[in-house]
């Protein structure tokens, strides 16, 4: 069955089309990810599965039924923290399952029952404003994990964690839901998108590419990958690099750059050899699998900052 059913769907703000007749199915039980740039309508389409917005165009149905149908089967966590720093994380959860009509015990009970599953049953009465990110995104959360939830939508939930936080909160939220319950993630994070069971690239309102993580690296990705970290960056580094990498791309990053290649035990000794014989210090030369910003470099010849 599934969950969720988007055909042709489009949106306009104005003159500006932020989604261009989007198609996508997500079964139910399924962990999805929508991995794209800022601006690439993402979270337009997410908002609009919530019925948070309506779509200009297009068929939209969750479990079958139109969405303002099912507005109480959807969990929705945005980017933003909403949660009142001045409450308890146990006072934060009462006050959302009263809005949902909860009767007092009901709501002792089930409280105490997340805040057992996401981990936080030791900090329930601590006040917010003194928890971590990681701590107040597995709060917020579970606001969406109340019984009857079926779909849990998480929109950037991991922004501001570090990866060991980030993989420690998908840990939890899967380990709570209910098997049957459904994951849409929003994310621009390759490392978060490739916890999930299928992955649909967006880029400027179009879906690229969809399918199970492994399968979009080994079909559109480059077979290695390697990263270099000089003390300088010039455009002489940058030339020696692209006579090394496979179509001579090179992806630069904060730190350094990336190239590419099909034999990378092979390219990683030249690298090391051209940049000695030349004279620049490396810092850092890791070969890597392909991940899934270079599956979306690949097909849009963009980062996913430059995207953005």
């Amino acid at each position: 069955m599934n969950a969720i059913h988007v055909e042709n769907l489009s949106k306009r703000f104005g003159e500006k089309e932020v989604l261009k007749e989007v198609n996508l199915k997500i079964a139910e039980g399924e962990f999805y990810a929508l991995m794209g740039p800022n601006g690439s309508g993402k979270t337009t389409l997410a908002s609009i599965i919530a019925s948070i917005r309506k779509p200009t165009s297009g068929k939209l149905e969750v479990y079958g039924r139109q969405p303002e149908k099912t507005k109480e089967l959807i969990g929705y966590v945005p980017q933003e923290n909403f949660s009142s720093p001045k409450l308890t994380a146990r006072e934060n959860l009462t006050y959302f399952a009263r809005l949902l009509g909860h009767s007092d015990a009901e709501t002792k009970t089930m409280v105490a029952d997340l805040l057992a599953k996401i981990g936080l049953a030791d900090d329930a009465d601590k006040r917010v404003e003194k928890f971590s990110g990681g701590m107040r995104k597995r709060l917020e959360a579970a606001t969406a994990l109340f019984p009857g939830v079926r779909i849990l939508i998480l929109d950037e939930p991991t922004t501001g964690l570090d990866p060991a936080a980030r993989r420690n909160f998908f840990s939890l939220i899967t380990a709570a839901k209910d098997k049957k319950t459904t994951i849409l993630l929003i994310t621009h994070l390759g490392s978060d998108a490739e916890l999930a069971s299928r992955v649909g690239l967006i880029d400027d309102g179009v879906i690229i590419a969809e399918d199970d993580p492994e399968t979009l690296i080994r079909n559109h990705g480059l077979e290695d990958a390697i990263t270099i970290e000089t003390a300088a960056k010039n455009e002489d580094i940058v030339e020696t690099l692209k006579g090394l990498s496979l179509d001579r791309r090179l992806l630069e990053t904060d730190e350094g750059y990336r190239i590419y290649s099909r034999d990378g035990g092979k390219t990683l000794a030249q690298v090391a050899r051209s940049l000695d014989r030349a004279g620049y210090k490396v810092t850092r030369l890791e070969m890597t699998r392909p991940s899934l910003e270079d599956v979306f470099f690949r097909l849009t010849e963009k980062t996913i900052s430059e995207a953005a």
